[in-house]
């Protein structure tokens, strides 16, 4: 029998196959992609959108998850979050279509929806306003994209800005500009389409009812003296919204 030199050195141990070494880098080439790739794909759940910035914070305003987070001038104002202010405390968000939302004293205000048109736009957004005092100005945005609730009343805008009092079994909302429908959740509907007409939605006994006069009870005011620029306007400084990615210990940001 012939013996290849190549089999005389297998058998003297000298050599390995080499196809051992193919599968040796093989794995060293695998296992890093790998896991690279299965450490971009689950952060991607956890990634936010910025939907706006926090302007004005005066005392305690607070993000509600799992534990409340304090919200500083210049924070993100994330998708599908709530926000909350202590007693003496206020705040005021400019969204990325250059909606200005103000927040009094105790107020509780939730981002249950934002879908974008584009960069400066929304196509779609909801925000539940459930207990407190609001100051709503819209942005840039199609009036019909906005969909504002209290636990009493949905409201329609039309270029609008609006105070709303959000209390238990009384929803109140003032219109100081442009024009406003506000129904209830039965579907009984008034109009505001003069500043100062004001709709009073109220809930005794599980029998809820609205009615409308130009005589407000309350507005938004007292709460802007009582804390500078709450009440101002102001453009989104950059309205381009931001996706917040995962970062790796190596610096590095999946899909790039």
């Amino acid at each position: 029998m012939i013996i290849s030199p190549h089999q005389k050195r297998a058998r003297s141990g000298t050599i390995r196959d080499t196809s051992i070494g193919c599968e040796m880098n093989l794995r060293f080439w695998l296992f890093p992609t790998l896991l690279s790739a299965a450490l971009c794909a689950a952060p991607a759940a956890s990634a936010q959108t910025r939907v706006g910035e926090a302007v004005v914070i005066q005392n305690e305003v607070v993000r509600v998850a799992a534990t409340a987070t304090p919200i500083s001038v210049g924070d993100s104002m994330l998708r599908d979050e709530t926000v909350r202010t202590g007693a003496d405390s206020a705040a005021r968000f400019v969204m990325a279509d250059s909606t200005n939302l103000s927040l009094g004293p105790s107020a509780t205000l939730k981002l249950d929806r934002t879908v974008f048109n584009d960069e400066h736009s929304y196509r779609d957004v909801a925000i539940r306003m459930t207990t407190g005092a609001f100051r709503f100005v819209t942005g840039h945005s199609e009036k019909t994209a906005y969909k504002i609730t209290t636990p009493l009343a949905t409201i329609g805008v039309r270029g609008t800005t609006l105070d709303i009092l959000s209390q238990r079994g009384r929803s109140v909302v003032v219109l100081q500009d442009g024009a406003a429908s506000v129904c209830t959740t039965s579907f009984q509907c008034v109009q505001l389409t003069q500043p100062g007409d004001t709709a009073i939605i109220t809930s005794t006994g599980g029998k809820v009812s609205i009615t409308k006069t130009n005589t407000p009870p309350w507005t938004f005011a007292a709460n802007c003296a009582a804390s500078a620029g709450l009440c101002s306007v102001n453009q989104y400084a950059d309205a381009s919204p931001a996706i917040t990615p995962a970062v790796h210990e190596d610096g590095m940001l999946c899909g790039r």
